[in-house]
């Protein structure tokens, strides 16, 4: 579920490293993506970064525009408030087979990962906090004990990272997170199901409220449309 593919001498795939650009916000929504200045950014020949962008548009974030190229996936605020709802459906199941299912080591990697949100949280570093909460929510995947599940929830959190990592920036979210994470925590380990997923389910809608306040307090201006579209 955790593996990336590597290319020679252990380095990311190019796939991967256009992948950690969307995520981190080197490439913003609707941007669009030069094979060419990619190939030279990344070292490589088109074809490799022509197959990248075939790959990313599989995961949903790359839209390719016949006759216009590549650009990073633009979501709508009403498509982001559905995925979110979904989010929060699967990943509240899998927080639900987790307190059921999760051993013993398991529950020491979560606990862990729980820890590293609270050293990024004191330290201030969203960006920090991003990758621990990220790992976080993978163990929880994991420990649910259902492989379909696991990849179903992985899948959509991987479409929708550059924007649970964005609406980490809203002043205050990381606190309550962190706070939403350990009351998940805390059910899993009592082995309390329904608690487990409540908890989940309300911490990940949560984020999606707190992602559309962010969006509602910037200035309106009108959405500039992929071309084609």
């Amino acid at each position: 579920m955790n593996v990336q593919l590597k290319g020679k001498q252990g380095k990311p795939s190019v796939r991967d490293a256009i992948e950690q650009d969307i995520v981190t916000g080197f490439y913003s929504p609707g941007d669009r993506l030069d094979e060419a200045g990619l190939a030279a950014r990344h070292q490589v020949s088109r074809t490799p970064v022509r197959e990248a962008l075939i790959q990313l548009s599989t995961m949903g974030l790359v839209k390719m525009v016949p006759n216009r190229g590549a650009f990073v996936t633009q979501l709508t605020i009403t498509e982001l408030v559905e995925m979110f709802e979904v989010m929060g459906e699967l990943e509240a199941m899998c927080a639900r087979l987790a307190a059921r299912r999760i051993r013993p080591e398991q529950l020491k990697l979560l606990e862990g990962a729980q820890a590293a949100c609270a050293t990024a949280q004191q330290a201030g570093n969203s960006d920090d906090y991003y990758y621990a909460n990220a790992e976080f929510h993978r163990l929880i995947y994991e420990a649910s004990g259902n492989g379909f599940l696991a990849e179903n929830a992985h899948a959509l959190q991987r479409r929708l990272k550059p924007y649970r990592r964005l609406q980490l920036r809203v002043p205050g979210r990381v606190n309550s997170s962190l706070s939403e994470h350990e009351e998940v925590l805390a059910a899993i380990r009592d082995r309390d199901d329904a608690r487990a997923r409540d908890a989940m389910r309300n911490h990940v809608v949560i984020q999606g409220e707190y992602f559309s306040d962010f969006l509602a307090l910037m200035r309106p201006v009108e959405r500039q449309l992929i071309p084609g579209e």
